[in-house]
């Protein structure tokens, strides 16, 4: 049986850097969250680690290659490695982005966005309803952080998303970091998105740091994951908090992946933030 969380925990991710010491000394984390794609061939002593870490923390299993936006069914191949992986974990969530990168047979290492069409939505569905069944549970999907707006979109990101729940039972990884680029890159009413979205079906939210590339014109934000969580994301994080108290929250940190102290840091913010104290800034 999956595990489950407490109202309101507050996790980090897993990097390999840090499996000594979790495993040395328990951190005041509710949770760790592992990308499926790192541990779906992993065998001896990381298996072995990994077992030791799904011990002493519960877990959540996060998705980055199901390509769920594209045009072709989930593979195969892929989709067994991920229920074997969910089987033997049984993590408290599972979750995938609204991104496609599979075509015909060819693999993109990124996330490319999907077009908010209805055929675009029913082909979602279909991935997503296909997922969930061989999972045999629910599967939380993770808006996206955008650059462009596709000229063929016909619906709006919020819309398309709350139809999916609606169709499939699929609940939301609302991820306030990537809200925020998307408002800000596509010149996006952020208020209104979030209004927008389904909150029965928020499963987890996700807070992470990014970056500003001033090069491009207009200046873009970037989901880099390599630094903290900017005070507007922190902002919209502790509203929606409160009015969500159950949702768990995860602290992304991808790239210049900081000391596990200073990662714990940020979530301790979190948990602030949460319950509506002050709680200071701390450096990188």
């Amino acid at each position: 049986m999956p595990l489950s969380l407490d109202p309101g925990a507050v996790g980090i991710g897993l990097k390999h850097r840090h499996v000594d010491a979790l495993l040395a000394e328990p951190r005041p984390v509710d949770f760790l969250e592992l990308h499926a794609e790192n541990y779906m061939g992993a065998g001896g002593p990381v298996r072995e680690r990994l077992h030791a870490i799904a011990a002493a923390y519960p877990l959540s299993v996060h998705g980055v290659g199901m390509s769920l936006g594209g045009a072709e069914r989930p593979d195969p191949v892929h989709l067994g490695r991920l229920v074997a992986l969910v089987e033997e974990l049984a993590p408290a969530r599972v979750s995938e982005h609204l991104a496609w990168s599979r075509l015909d047979g060819d693999f993109y290492n990124d996330l490319l966005p999907v077009p908010l069409t209805e055929e675009s939505l029913a082909l979602v569905a279909r991935n997503v309803d296909i997922v969930q069944q061989a999972l045999g549970r629910r599967l939380l999907i993770e808006n996206p952080s955008l650059y462009v707006r596709l000229e063929m979109n016909t619906l709006d990101e919020a819309d398309f998303l709350a139809e999916l729940v609606a169709r499939t039972g699929c609940g939301l990884l609302l991820d306030i970091n990537n809200a925020y680029i998307s408002a800000h890159n596509l010149g996006r009413d952020l208020e209104a998105y979030l209004a927008a979205l389904p909150g029965h079906a928020v499963g987890e939210f996700h807070l992470a740091g990014h970056s500003l590339d001033t090069a491009a014109t207009p200046p873009l934000r970037i989901d880099d994951h390599g630094g903290p969580v900017c005070d507007d994301v922190w902002a919209r994080y502790a509203r929606l908090a409160r009015q969500h108290p159950a949702v768990p929250t995860l602290i992304e940190w991808d790239t210049r992946v900081p000391s596990l102290d200073r990662w714990v840091a940020e979530a301790e913010r979190a948990r602030a933030h949460r319950a509506g104290i002050p709680y200071p800034a701390v450096g990188q």
